[in-house]
């Protein structure tokens, strides 16, 4: 179990930062605030611990008294049973947390091998991520969509605002493979194709200061694929960051918006990258791990066939793949979330 020292002084800093929010002003108190915040599940989880421990501490010194004895025999096996539980929620409480699990995400999503079926792959993504996000109450804005004219998708990122969002779709990021007949398929032959999600936490101003020298600027017309989904602008804006190659556009009608929308998407890219280097550079078991980000691998298998999701990292399948593209994603993120805490329990045991 965690040594009462650690949780003592968990106690004491949350404390302190109780005091302190009260004499504090300005950028001091959001400061204080956030690490309030964070510490108070933490140390709702110590004391609802310990006060278990000592319900647990008087019901056996109880024992010892005749006229209580019967009372304590009949308590103590309730507070036995749920002790293995509170010290297992303890334990979860105090594990490191990454601090962007609490921040917004951009989501961006391409289609891989496949040609147009791997587009309408992408499309379909993109809906069930929507879903996803409706269902959860966050905020959901189109930064960037380039459809195909038969409705799929080149390219999307989107920014996606509300509770815990990078925390949830954090497992997200890497190859998503599709198995179908496409409707273009007049044999019925199934086919394979894939499509590429990337989740990024939010760069927030503090994270990513760019040189403006760095950076070059054009404004261009932009053309959707037609119909209904046409998007034509003439404010359209693309920046560029020379030192890293790193290419962003933003479709919306202002032109100020577009710049304001790119150079956010931009610092949230190069801030990825600085959290890569810093995550490779702690683990070498990288690769193994269920929240490894490697795009470049494959996650997840969609087989409409079999109407079967499976989750390749963690052996996991189901079989309600509809429900799963209206966007019921909670036992598959569940499970992973689950997967990477059990993880880091046991390397916290080592």
């Amino acid at each position: 179990m965690v040594p009462e020292e650690r949780l003592e002084q968990i106690s004491q800093r949350f404390q302190y930062l109780e005091a302190a929010m009260a004499d504090a002003a300005g950028g001091d108190i959001a400061a204080l605030a956030k690490e309030y915040s964070d510490l108070k599940p933490v140390v709702e989880q110590i004391d609802s611990w310990r006060a278990l421990c000592a319900d647990l501490a008087e019901a056996e010194a109880m024992l010892a008294d005749p006229d209580m004895r019967e009372l304590a025999e009949e308590e103590l096996p309730g507070l036995r049973a749920r002790l293995p539980e509170a010290e297992h929620a303890l334990q979860l409480a105090l594990l490191p947390r990454d601090e962007a699990d609490s921040r917004a995400a951009v989501l961006e999503i391409r289609p891989g091998t496949g040609g147009d079926e791997a587009a309408l792959f992408a499309g379909d993504l993109l809906r069930m991520y929507q879903r996803y996000a409706e269902g959860r109450g966050w905020r959901w804005e189109v930064i960037e969509l380039q459809e195909t004219e038969l409705g799929g998708v080149k390219e999307a990122v989107v920014r996606i605002d509300g509770e815990n969002v990078f925390a949830r779709l954090k497992y997200e990021s890497g190859v998503h493979r599709v198995q179908r007949v496409p409707a273009t398929e007049s044999g019925g032959r199934i086919h394979t194709s894939a499509a590429t999600v990337a989740v990024l936490p939010e760069a927030q101003d503090v994270d990513i200061r760019i040189d403006p020298n760095d950076l070059r600027i054009d404004t261009m017309r932009s053309s959707g694929a037609g119909g209904q989904h046409v998007n034509t602008t003439d404010s359209a804006v693309r920046i560029t960051h020379l030192p890293t190659g790193i290419v962003v556009t933003s479709s919306e009608k202002s032109q100020h918006r577009n710049r304001e929308i790119a150079l956010q998407v931009l610092r949230t890219r190069l801030y990825d990258m600085e959290r890569q280097k810093a995550h490779d550079a702690r683990s070498e078991a990288r690769k193994s791990q269920v929240g490894s980000g490697d795009r470049s691998e494959r996650i997840r298998t969609y087989n409409f066939p079999q109407g079967r999701m499976t989750d390749h990292r963690i052996n996991l399948t189901l079989y309600k793949l509809d429900q799963v593209m209206q966007g019921d994603l909670d036992e598959v993120i569940d499970a992973l979330t689950a997967d990477d805490q059990a993880r880091m329990l046991a390397e916290m045991g080592q």
